[in-house]
């Protein structure tokens, strides 16, 4: 039961019925050995996903694996979601006290985890950014699992956060040539900042020696394997839930020997596994949001009072930046600032 210490006591977002949400009161445990108690900051909604699982349209076959850590409840409803979550610790061992830290935690406005469970934001990485290192490191992955390597022409389909950041990994390669593909032309002084060329669907580039299919609709992969080069991988990072892929395998595919990859975060990269656990890929991931462009993807914050009002309509609607959660003075510090600036002095990409 709910106890009346606020140290004690804390909120958190649940969907209830499909696009139905409510803020639920629980109570937080003491922090025992090796634990530490997090006030949250900022969270981010991971759009493509958490539509998914706000519809209630995460297929039964996948419940298990869709799971995140710290999750309550059950799909699909009712159930307490998210992972990217940025706080600063007030109890725990006293090398973590007072430190920023992000963790794979639902939306809620604080929480007891084990130490382990979080890490500490680098100095030079902005609160309201490190929400984004679920996302970085999604992209991350999907890098090495295609690989990119310097050198090639790389194709990113889509313009989420998901593939901006694999739009902007790519574009550091030394010698690649990147191009952003999407359908809306408002998204090409995004590209720019992210240091990619831009292009509509049916202006795609063709000869590619690898394309990333990050839409999030099925039918782009008809676009992804004609912009694909003889022998070129196109690497699948969308996943469409319940929802069916008609793949256009015939034709030229396999005269042209293509390589369909899927790429998927709850696993590290085969080549990378035998060196890389799952904490050193997400600590390289907050460590690469230094770089400013990522700045680039923030949108709106949303206070978490106003979350279960307005984040089913705001998951309905097309946008591209990363929506995020704002908790207590953090969130209404960012929210009443006028012409909102986040994490330096870049625009957010808002649309």
């Amino acid at each position: 039961m709910p106890t009346n210490d606020p140290a004690r006591t804390a909120r958190a977002l649940w969907w209830t019925r499909p696009f139905e949400a409510t803020l639920l009161e629980e109570s937080l445990p003491e922090p025992g050995p090796g634990e530490v108690r997090v006030r949250t900051s900022f969270s981010a909604v991971s759009r493509g996903t958490e539509a998914l699982v706000a519809a209630g349209r995460v297929p039964a076959s996948e419940r298990a694996r869709m799971r995140c850590p710290h999750q309550a409840g059950s799909f699909p409803f009712p159930v307490k979601y998210g992972y990217a979550a940025v706080g600063v610790v007030e109890a725990g061992p006293q090398e973590l006290l007072g430190r920023t830290v992000f963790c794979l935690h639902p939306h809620q406005t604080a929480f007891v985890v084990p130490a382990e469970a979080v890490l500490p934001v680098p100095e030079e990485v902005p609160a309201d950014r490190a929400v984004l290192a679920a996302n970085l490191e999604t992209a991350l992955n999907a890098l090495w699992d295609a690989p990119a390597l310097p050198g090639m022409r790389i194709l990113v389909l889509g313009a989420g956060v998901v593939g901006a950041c694999a739009a902007r990994l790519s574009a550091q390669l030394p010698g690649a040539e990147v191009t952003l593909v999407d359908r809306d032309p408002e998204v090409e002084p995004l590209a720019r900042a992210l240091g990619c060329g831009f292009a509509r669907p049916d202006q795609a580039p063709g000869e590619q020696d690898l394309v990333i299919e990050a839409t999030g609709r099925p039918e782009a992969l008809a676009t992804a394997l004609d912009a694909a080069g003889e022998e070129a991988t196109v690497l699948v990072l969308s996943w469409y839930g319940a929802g069916a892929a008609p793949v256009p395998l015939g034709g030229a595919f396999h005269s042209r020997r293509l390589r369909l990859v899927s790429s998927q975060v709850g696993a590290v990269a085969p080549a990378m596994r035998p060196r890389w656990p799952h904490r050193r890929r997400l600590e390289k991931a907050l460590e690469l949001l230094a770089d400013p462009a990522f700045a680039a993807l923030l949108d709106e914050i949303v206070p978490f009072e106003e979350a279960p009002s307005r984040l089913p309509d705001l998951l309905r609607e097309p946008r591209r930046g990363c929506l995020r959660i704002g908790y207590g003075s953090w969130g209404d510090r960012h929210v009443q600032r006028a012409g909102a600036r986040s994490g330096d002095d870049r625009p957010q990409f808002q649309r």
